[in-house]
Order: structure tokens, then sequence, then C-alpha cells
């Protein structure tokens, strides 16, 4: 099935306008989602209440407010709230172009396709191909359901990307997190790098992974549906000692990962 597009866009580009279209990049992959219910098995619903007196307040009767000192708050009419979004213009405008390996992934949100609109292919094509050529990607502001987002338009392979970022002051600075002072030497770098190399892939393959956990709990809940079998915890594992010997532990990893190889390496020659 083909995907279908979320939203249309245009991206501004000096005086170039190309149209295009938004695409979801991936799929909520959470299959089991669990309701809450009474004791008597039949579901619940959520209630708003009145913080001083208890009351249930009716949705519709509900306003919004902003707290700007302690339970004080100023109100808004919906009007007001209308008028403080802003306007959906639906364009792209690149304001910048950056090298595309200097955007920290820190500053990365959500992913989208960008897909060709009609009449916009050439441009789509050409702005793609310059910012493969360059190195570059576009940093563009992005107005959509009445919030302004700064995005980052790559290209991937024949394709764009537009990946919404956050602001400066959402991201938190990393350098008040703890990286530990310990000196390393020669000989545990070494071991460490050639442990990495023995487990490395020269391409990122998703398709090796699947969601174990979201598996499992899938085949409970059919078992329980089908016999009303109690699910159990499996047995815990008793925690492993602390490793004291760094040196100890890398070479018996890399032998470990070298006899795995090894074994793997028979059974491909074999085709067991």
């Amino acid at each position: 099935m083909s995907p279908r597009p979320i939203a249309t866009a245009t991206i501004s580009f000096g005086l170039v306008s190309i149209p295009c279209q938004l695409f979801s990049s991936a799929e909520n992959s959470q299959k089991v989602r669990f309701n809450f219910l009474s004791p008597s098995g039949t579901r619940v619903k959520q209630q708003y209440v009145d913080a001083q007196t208890g009351d249930p307040v009716e949705r519709r009767e509900l306003v919004k407010g902003y707290q700007f000192a302690r339970d004080k708050y100023v109100t808004f009419t919906p009007e007001e709230l209308k008028a403080l979004e802003a306007r959906a213009t639906q364009a792209i405008e690149i304001v910048e172009f950056v090298p595309v390996d200097q955007v920290e992934r820190a500053y990365i949100g959500k992913t989208y396709y960008l897909g060709a609109g009609k009449g916009g292919d050439k441009a789509y094509r050409l702005l793609g191909a310059a910012m493969k050529k360059t190195g570059w990607a576009a940093l563009a502001k992005y107005a959509a359901r009445g919030k302004q987002y700064l995005v980052l338009v790559r290209p991937v392979g024949d394709h764009l990307v537009l990946e919404q970022l956050h602001y400066a002051h959402e991201v938190r600075d990393i350098t008040g997190v703890p990286a530990g002072e310990a000196e390393l030497q020669d000989a545990e770098l070494q071991l460490a790098v050639q442990l990495i190399e023995q487990i490395a892939s020269d391409e990122f393959d998703p398709g090796k992974y699947e969601d174990e956990v979201g598996q499992r709990v899938l085949e409970a809940i059919e078992k329980k549906v089908a016999d009303g079998a109690e699910i159990e915890a499996p047995a815990e594992e008793e925690p492993t000692a602390q490793v004291i010997d760094l040196m100890a532990a890398l070479r018996a990893s890399v032998e470990r990962s070298g006899s795995a190889e090894e074994k793997s390496g028979e059974q491909r020659a074999t085709g067991s």
C-alpha cells in the first residue's frame, strides 16, 4: 500500500518554490494497549475535578489559563489563543545552509519524509542533488498546527527528509553530565577497539532486530484469551559480581566474540 501524505508544504529556496508532501517516517510500534477497568470489568473514564471543591467539571466548561505566580492564573478565551498561534502558511522557509554533520543528534526530534508535490519534480531533485554535492543541509522555519518549528531538510538517496529540531533553549548542556576522570591505558584501548571491530557491521540493518518484549506480551495475551492461563514472571537471574579487572574482562570478551564469529563462519560454510 502506498504511503499517504499527512500534509502538504512548499519549500521556499531563494525565489524557487518547491511543492512537497509530508509523510510519517515511522508508525507507532506499540501493538499492545491496556485499558483501565473497574472491579466489575467495565471500562472507566477520566473526569475533571475542581481541585478546591472536588466537584466534577464538564469538558465544555473548561477554561485555559497560564500560571504566572503561585495559585495565580491569567485566563484566555479561545479567540485570544487563536490569535496567539502562528499563521499556518505551510511554507518551509530555508534561512541558511549548514554542514549536515554539524547538527548534534540531541537537537533532532521527529522525522518526516518529504515527497515531491505536483509540478515540483525537477526543483525537488535539484535541491537534493545540490545538497548532496555540497554536503550541506538546509535549516528552515516551518509554521504548522499553530506553532513555528525549526527544521532541517537533508537529502537521503534521491529523497528529502525533514527533521524537526529542538530550539537551543530546549536542549540541555551535556557538560554538566559526569564523564568520569579515569586515565586510559593504551593496552585497554587497543582491546576495546579490537572488540568493537569484531562485532561491527559495515551497514545498519534494522531488519535484524525485533521487539522481543512486545512479541512476548502478545503471545501471553493470546494464550490468556485462549485458556485463561495465569502469566508467571520468569525466574530472576542471580546478579553477577562486579568486574574489577577491566583488562581481564576485555580479553574474555574478545575471545568469546572471536569464538562466536568462528562458529558462525563454520555454520555458513557447511550451510547448517
